[in-house]
């Protein structure tokens, strides 16, 4: 039984991890940082959490072929880092509904891409899966329950977004034919986390961080709750499950989003999310 579904109990609870960014993401926001300040703490964060748990406790796994770098581009640059720019971008040109629910295109992605890369089936399972995951997703971002914000660019930038995150799962499974999970998600960060120095002022969050120190918690909270944990999760799930399944399953980050603002926030529970949590669920019964 755990053999069999425990790599998809590690993709449903690192999208879990993924679902609480929100609690984290917004003390720092609050705090005078930025979006591009607070990817740059995520993603270099990330680095060195992961960088020293290797060097305490694994450093072969620091070993790589180098010709296999441009799997890793792909896995850091490609997915993390402009998956984060052009989702971030996306908020500021549409309503924040619009913005998550381009973002849930990403399994359709990869499924579509999973089937021409690798044969990987398109069931009629897998499509009311991903029907069901993502009308869920609609729900929870409260698309349907008031208006919504859309221009031209923001669309672009949603897909875009939606497009980019779901390269993970495409990048990632070819460099887990060669390497264990947290090799791959090491050097994921070695590229997101120097390429996020490059798109922002590291001075910035140093200061914000030194001049108060409450956002010290939420900005360890982002890279290790957040970020270092649901990737290492998800990548040992990925390892063994179709990259299509995974993308379905990774979709209980919204739901998780949604009841994370409720009990930290006090937002409302209402109709929607409950409709949401249920397509989630649905989807997930359907993929056992």
């Amino acid at each position: 039984m755990v053999q069999k579904y425990g790599p998809h109990l590690c993709i449903l609870l690192g999208g879990a991890c993924w679902g609480l960014l929100g609690l984290f993401n917004r003390s720092l926001l609050a705090g005078a940082l930025v979006p591009r300040d607070v990817a740059l703490i995520r993603n270099f964060g990330g680095l060195l959490a992961l960088l020293a748990i290797l060097l305490l406790f694994d450093r072969s796994a620091l070993k790589i072929n180098w010709r296999h770098l441009p799997w890793f581009l792909g896995t850091g640059i490609v997915s993390v880092l402009l998956f984060t720019l052009l989702y971030f971008s996306c908020q500021q040109q549409c309503s924040l509904a619009v913005a998550a629910v381009l973002l849930y295109t990403a399994p359709t992605f990869v499924v579509l891409t999973s089937a021409v890369l690798w044969k990987e089936p398109v069931t009629r399972r897998k499509l009311a899966a991903l029907a069901a995951a993502f009308l869920g997703c609609s729900f929870v971002s409260g698309v349907w329950s008031g208006d919504v914000t859309v221009t031209v660019q923001g669309l672009l930038l949603g897909l875009g977004s939606g497009f980019f995150y779901a390269m993970y799962s495409i990048f990632g499974r070819y460099a887990l034919a060669h390497y264990q999970p947290m090799t791959v998600t090491f050097y994921t960060f070695v590229f997101a986390g120097l390429g996020s120095l490059l798109v922002s002022d590291p001075r910035r969050p140093a200061a914000a961080l030194t001049a108060d120190s409450r956002l010290i918690w939420p900005a360890l909270g982002l890279v290790v709750v957040s970020t270092v944990l649901p990737y290492i999760l998800y990548t040992r799930g990925l390892a063994r499950v179709e990259s299509g399944k995974a993308a379905i399953l990774a979709s209980v980050e919204p739901v998780v989003a949604a009841l994370a603002g409720v009990l930290a926030f006090g937002e409302p529970m209402n109709v929607w999310v409950v409709l949401g949590l249920g397509c989630i669920v649905v989807s997930v019964y359907i993929l056992r």
